[in-house]
């Protein structure tokens, strides 16, 4: 049950990818503040992850596109936008005390136009909020498309291998 929560995580983690039209300039100084530039590599990966354990989603809001894209994570099977996928997460998150996630070696970045896809498995150490413990590694596949300047996640899968041991 707690690799489901955390696969579950993982894949809210990850959400939609087109850019809303934007009409304010009160809306655009915020996105220019939070754009995301820095070309697709681990390094990306590991800031990705690194927001994701501080259990708070908007601090990976940025990396993200708006709109209607499809994210898929362990539980719920899929979120069909990144509100979706922010609401979803955040109730997931609310069930831990602390998350860890770190990006293995096993990192691999493709390219190919304006698209990036990723891969790597990600390994996890959490704390649920009742003190239990978990570990464990899950897989990760991420792409970004480059919109503007931006590089932003428009698809993302996370998935655990079936019957994965990971609590301790």
């Amino acid at each position: 049950m707690r690799m489901a929560v955390l696969i579950f995580l993982v894949f809210v983690l990850a959400p939609p990818a087109f850019p809303q039209p934007q009409t304010s300039s009160k809306v655009q100084s915020a996105k220019s503040e939070t754009a995301n530039t820095q070309a697709p590599s681990k390094a990306l990966m590991d800031a990705i992850w690194a927001g994701w354990s501080t259990g708070n989603p908007a601090n990976v809001a940025k990396y993200y596109a708006k709109g209607p894209h499809v994210f898929f994570d362990i539980a719920p099977l899929k979120y069909d936008s990144w509100a979706e996928y922010e609401r979803g997460v955040t109730q997931v998150l609310s069930g831990f005390q602390s998350l860890k996630a770190t990006v293995n070696n096993d990192a691999q970045i493709h390219r190919h136009g304006k698209l990036v896809w990723g891969t790597a498995t990600v390994h996890h150490a959490d704390v649920m909020k009742d003190g239990s413990k978990g570990d464990g590694d899950f897989r990760w596949t991420v792409i970004w498309e480059k919109t503007g300047r931006e590089w932003l996640i428009v698809h993302e899968h996370v998935s655990a291998p079936l019957g994965g041991g990971h609590s301790q």
